[in-house]
């Protein structure tokens, strides 16, 4: 990649790119600041509880609901003006955010309460997917690979340093339910800032590019527009193979999600010292995740250069998953921060392989529906082991045994990945696709 587009230095001389990167930069810090405050609310709010079950049921009615919101999404991404899509959606995001503060501070639980959390997620559905679906439009094919690794990384990263101002901001506010309303009211703020910095496209400048943007959907042709999607997709072997590495790696990445929040809660709660237990703890893990997130990230596209997205993504489950999984076994809050840092490495490399393998694949006018099917695989896997954790896990989070199963699903995770894109190793050549970072 010699060009001076393909390079980072190349990409950030780029108006357009420096834009969109900006929109979403300003987005994740405020999902961090927002995610931080639920977090906080649900599991360390002195003035509530949470067992398993409960906190499974919590991401449950957050995410398995809004993974269908993915194909009205990406339909829609694919008719609407995805720049109209990510103003609107910020403005949007912020009435329902002081919605939320609302409820928090009046101390509201069950229902009400997560269905204001479903709306928020429920359009950060639709930015994230704009967010996707548009980067092709600032960049070329040969930067994909480039591209999703920093804007991805960087987009994560934003969500860690969201989530640390709101650990600081409950420093000065208190840990009840007036601190945390007011932690999630301040993510408002740089909601308001994304929606101002993406009004400097014009309205048609990130696609999509062929077909009519009509307002009125019927519910029919959006289930016909997923199911297309998901046809269009499994027709690519890459992308299938692709879609199942991915989404088996949310299934095991949500079982550890859950062990974590619980050791932290419950193990790990009176700890002191260097690595302390409770909200702070769980915050040097998302932090130690950030650090691998951006390790990945500078990793892979050399990596992808040299060896291709395949032997890659084999390598960061097979070794990734296994090493994550050894260093759980000691359960002690190092060596827990440590398999964090090795799960953000793992988890970005994937993701950006994953990524440019969608965009390099798919046409633009299918794109935002196959990122629809993208999403909605990944958020049924999360939340499928988190249900699975609640009824099997102990209130502890101390279970070995799980350990030991999430080593060997990313173990037979990349088994099948590598399998999958042998078969369609043939297809994929005889179509004579360019691939940036792909083994020919």
């Amino acid at each position: 990649m010699a060009g001076a587009g393909t390079t980072v230095r190349g990409l950030l001389a780029r108006r357009d790119f420096r834009r969109l990167l900006g929109t979403r930069l300003l987005s994740q810090v405020g999902d961090g600041v927002f995610q931080a405050a639920l977090a906080g609310t649900v599991l360390f709010n002195p003035q509530r509880a949470a067992d398993p079950v409960d906190v499974a049921a919590g991401f449950a009615v957050l995410l398995l609901p809004y993974s269908f919101v993915g194909p009205f999404a990406g339909v829609w991404l694919d008719r609407w003006s995805r720049r109209q899509v990510l103003l609107r959606a910020n403005v949007l995001r912020t009435a329902l955010v002081a919605a939320v503060a609302a409820l928090v501070l009046t101390g509201v639980q069950g229902p009400a309460f997560y269905l204001a959390g479903l709306a928020v997620f429920s359009v950060n559905r639709f930015v994230l997917s704009a967010l996707s679906a548009g980067l092709p439009h600032t960049t070329d094919e040969r930067a994909l690979v480039t591209a999703n690794a920093l804007s991805t990384t960087a987009g994560a990263v934003a969500t860690v340093v969201g989530g640390g101002a709101a650990l600081a901001l409950l420093q000065l506010t208190g840990s009840d339910d007036a601190g945390y309303a007011a932690v999630a009211l301040s993510a408002a703020l740089p909601y308001l800032a994304a929606a101002a910095v993406v009004a400097g496209f014009t309205r048609a400048y990130l696609g999509p590019d062929h077909v009519a943007r009509t307002a009125r959907l019927p519910v029919g042709e959006v289930l016909s527009g997923m199911v297309a999607g998901a046809r269009h997709a499994w027709a690519h072997p890459p992308v299938a193979a692709a879609l199942t590495a991915i989404g088996l790696h949310r299934v095991w990445f949500g079982l550890l999600t859950l062990m974590t929040l619980l050791l932290y809660r419950n193990t790990f709660a009176d700890e002191g010292g260097v690595f302390p237990g409770g909200l702070v703890g769980l915050g040097q893990v998302a932090a130690a995740i950030a650090a691998g997130t951006l390790t990945g990230a500078a990793l892979t596209p050399p990596v992808v250069r040299r060896i291709g997205t395949v032997p890659w993504i084999g390598a960061l489950l097979a070794a990734g998953g296994l090493v994550q999984a050894a260093l759980g076994l000691l359960l002690q809050p190092p060596a827990i921060v440590l398999a964090g840092f090795v799960l953000g490495l793992l988890g970005q490399g994937v993701k950006v392989c994953v990524d440019a393998t969608l965009q390099e694949s798919i046409d633009d006018d299918h794109r935002g529906r196959v990122f629809s099917v993208y999403d909605t695989l990944v958020n049924i896997g999360f939340v499928a082991a988190l249900v699975a954790g609640a009824f099997t896990l102990p209130e502890s989070g101390v279970s070995r045994p799980a350990l030991a199963v999430v080593g060997a699903g990313y173990l037979a995770t990349a088994l099948l990945h590598a399998r999958m894109t042998r078969r369609g190793a043939g297809p994929v050549r005889d179509r004579g696709r360019r691939a940036p970072g792909r083994a020919r």
